[in-house]
C-alpha cells in the first residue's frame, strides 16, 4: 500500500507545477535542502491539500514527509490523522480508505519518538478504543488524565471513560465522563454519558444528558446523529412515542446511508409513528431541542 502511495505521489509531482517549491525537486546538488526540510515542506503540503478537500493527495505527501524524516513527530502525529479521517464518513470504520492498523502505526510511532506527545497518547487511546482494545486504551490513557500540562484533559476524559464503559467497568466510566463535560461544550462527552446510564439503566438520566449533548450550541452538535438515534431509543423506552418519532425524524434527515440513519428509518416502520397526528408531529418536531 506504501509503495502504491507512492508511486501516486510520484506521478502527481510529474504532472503538478511543485517543483519551484522544492516539494518533488530531487535531493541531488550543492543546494539541495535537507532531508529534513524536505520534510517539513511535504507536512505543509499535505495540511494544505487536506484542508483543501483533497485528503488522499495530503496523504501521500504525509507519508512522503515521513519517509524523508521518521522522526518528524508531527508527521506521523498529522499521517495518523488523515487515515482516521477517511473513517469518519458514512460509511465509517466499513470504508475501503478506512486503515485503522496504519493510523495505530503511525500514531504510535508519533509517541514512540516522543513520550511527552501528549495528543498522540489521546489519539492512541481513540484508535484502541475504535478497534475495541478496551484495556490497552485504559491504560494509554490513565498517564493523561493525571498530566496537568495537558490542556485538552476533557478530550482524554472522554476517551478514558467510554473506553471504560465499554469494558463493562460502568460506573468508573460514568465518573470519568463526569469529569469530560466539565467542559459544557463537549456534547460527545454528554452523548458518551447518556449511553452510560442507559446502560446502568436510568434512562432518566440517560435521556438528560442526550438532550444536553443536542443542545450544545454547535452545528456539529446539532447533527450528532448517533445521539438523536440513541435519544429516540431511550424516549420510546420510557413511553414517549411522539418525542422518539420527532427524534427518528431528524436522525433520518441528517443522512439515511449512515448506519445510525437505516436503525432510524428501520424505528420509524416499527414503531407507532406513521399513527400519529401530522400536527401532533409537527409540534414535537418544532420543539426537539427540548
Amino acid at each position: 500500500m506504501l509503495g502504491l502511495l507512492l508511486q501516486k505521489y510520484r506521478t502527481f509531482c510529474g504532472v503538478a507545477a511543485l517543483v519551484a517549491t522544492g516539494a518533488c525537486a530531487s535531493p541531488s546538488g550543492p543546494h539541495a535542502q535537507s532531508p529534513e526540510r524536505q520534510a517539513e515542506a511535504e507536512y505543509d503540503l499535505s495540511r494544505e491539500f487536506f484542508y483543501k478537500g483533497n485528503p488522499r493527495v495530503g496523504l501521500d505527501h504525509a507519508l512522503r514527509a515521513v519517509q524523508l524524516d521518521d522522526h518528524n513527530t508531527k508527521a506521523l502525529y498529522w499521517t495518523a490523522a488523515i487515515y482516521l479521517s477517511f473513517c469518519s464518513g458514512d460509511e465509517g470504520l466499513k470504508a475501503p480508505d478506512c486503515k485503522m492498523k496504519e493510523a495505530e502505526k503511525y500514531t504510535r510511532q508519533a509517541l514512540d519518538r516522543d513520550a511527552t506527545f501528549r495528543d498522540a497518547r489521546n489519539m492512541l487511546g481513540n484508535v484502541l478504543i475504535l478497534e475495541e482494545n478496551y484495556k490497552e486504551a485504559i491504560t494509554t490513557l490513565e498517564p493523561l488524565v493525571k498530566d496537568p500540562s495537558y490542556n485538552a484533559a476533557h478530550l482524554a476524559w472522554g476517551n478514558l471513560g467510554w473506553a471504560q464503559v465499554q469494558d463493562g467497568r460502568v460506573d468508573e466510566g460514568i465518573a470519568s465522563l463526569r469529569n469530560a463535560v466539565t467542559q459544557p461544550k463537549f456534547c460527545v462527552g454528554f452523548y458518551r454519558l447518556g449511553k452510560a446510564y442507559e446502560k446502568k439503566g436510568d434512562l432518566a438520566q440517560a435521556e438528560q444528558n442526550l438532550t444536553q449533548a443536542l443542545q450544545v450550541d454547535s452545528p456539529d452538535c446539532h447533527n450528532l446523529q448517533e445521539a438523536w438515534r440513541a435519544r429516540a431509543e431511550i424516549r420510546l423506552r420510557l413511553g414517549r412515542t411522539p418525542d422518539a418519532c420527532a427524534d427518528l425524524n431528524q436522525c433520518r434527515k441528517l443522512s439515511g446511508d449512515t448506519d445510525a440513519g437505516k436503525s432510524c428509518a428501520q424505528l420509524l416502520l416499527k414503531s407507532a409513528c406513521g399513527t400519529q397526528p401530522q400536527s401532533a408531529m409537527l409540534e414535537q418536531q418544532s420543539r426537539r431541542w427540548t
